[in-house]
């Protein structure tokens, strides 16, 4: 390596990730450069990779969005920060943005969508909307390992948060791999009683093992079975028959199949997983239960110092659910991702 920057590039479809050495980039006066920490992958990733899903900056491009690290250079005032990149950073002053949907602002950037993201020695951003980790964290976990709640973490607290969930709600977790076994781990935070349901037993025994109060493997079991074992489930439990509240985060036709055929009176279905696939649904099952099917993008940045509260306060912990690798090893890793060879959410952090 002639310099310190460098970055793994995405150059083509489905194609090997390509070691890139860097110049020192310049900065405007919104920005920062940052050191990488760590940088996890994501489903979107892979979506960008392998599946087709076309990022809005031309190919070649530095993915990912899953970023923690520390500020190198920039105004005196942010340097040594250590930060969380938000995932989606808004420009605060469109309709969307001061209507507090900033998550969605169309003048929005993303990471490794937008422009080069994490997977690299180091990566210029606006520092607007930095979320700075206080030592209190720091003192808990590694700083690479918060690269997490950039996404992983944050988005299913926001959909949470949106869904209207409280204490005493049953909620329906579809899918528990990196994103979504930090649903059902916040809806318990909430108060809720927590269903994961998913095919793969060691997600679940991960799940039972960490607080949720109930799991169940869908893999042999029709839909018709599933809703009556849900149904039993509920009872059990002791939570209400209406009112369910439906997180889908397995990003799959079936698992969105299944999310919709739970609703029933007063329920709430929201979409958090995202698959190129369509489905045929009787939408009129939205008029007859008065029930709810809403939609999530990322996380506004506004409630990030919430979810840091979380992991700070010790009710979340995210120790359990990561696991890192050398930032070289990115096509391994993302071979393995795509295989489903991991039970736990990647971080990749440069060598």
């Amino acid at each position: 390596m002639v310099n310190n920057f460098y970055s793994w590039q995405m150059t083509e479809l489905k194609a090997d990730f390509q070691l890139v050495e860097k110049p020192k980039p310049e900065l405007n006066d919104n920005e920062v450069l940052v050191k990488v920490a760590g940088c996890g992958v994501c489903h979107t990733d892979l979506s960008f990779w392998y599946f087709g899903v076309p990022t809005k900056h031309p190919l070649p491009l530095t993915l990912g969005h899953e970023i923690s690290g520390t500020v190198v250079q920039g105004p005196s005032e942010w340097l040594n920060k250590k930060v969380i990149i938000p995932a989606v950073l808004p420009c605060g002053e469109c309709e969307l943005c001061k209507s507090g949907r900033s998550n969605i602002c169309q003048k929005q950037l993303m990471p490794g969508n937008d422009f080069d993201g994490g997977f690299a020695s180091h990566i210029k951003v606006p520092f607007k909307n930095l979320c700075i980790v206080g030592d209190d964290v720091i003192a808990k976990y590694p700083l690479e390992h918060l690269a997490v709640i950039a996404d992983a973490v944050s988005t299913p607290y926001q959909v949470i948060v949106k869904s209207g969930l409280k204490q005493n709600d049953f909620a329906i977790v579809i899918g528990v791999g990196g994103v979504g076994i930090y649903a059902a781990l916040i809806a318990k935070i909430f108060g809720a009683k927590v269903l994961a349901l998913d095919i793969d037993d060691n997600k679940l025994d991960i799940a039972k093992q960490n607080g949720i109060d109930a799991t169940l493997n869908i893999k042999e079991l029709g839909i018709k079975d599933i809703k009556n074992a849900v149904k039993g489930i509920s009872k059990e439990l002791g939570v209400s028959q209406y009112m369910w509240k439906i997180f889908e985060m397995s990003g799959t036709k079936a698992g969105q199949e299944l999310g919709f055929a739970q609703l029933s009176f007063a329920s709430t279905l929201s979409i958090v997983g995202f698959t190129l696939d369509k489905l045929e649904v009787r939408l009129s099952n939205l008029m007859a239960f008065d029930a709810i099917m809403l939609g999530t993008w990322g996380c506004k940045p506004e409630l990030y110092p919430d979810v840091v509260n979380l992991v700070a306060s010790g009710k979340l912990n995210i120790e359990h659910f990561i696991e890192t690798f050398p930032l070289s090893k990115i096509n391994e890793v993302f071979r393995n991702t795509l295989e489903h060879k991991y039970t736990k959410r990647s971080i990749l952090v440069p060598d």
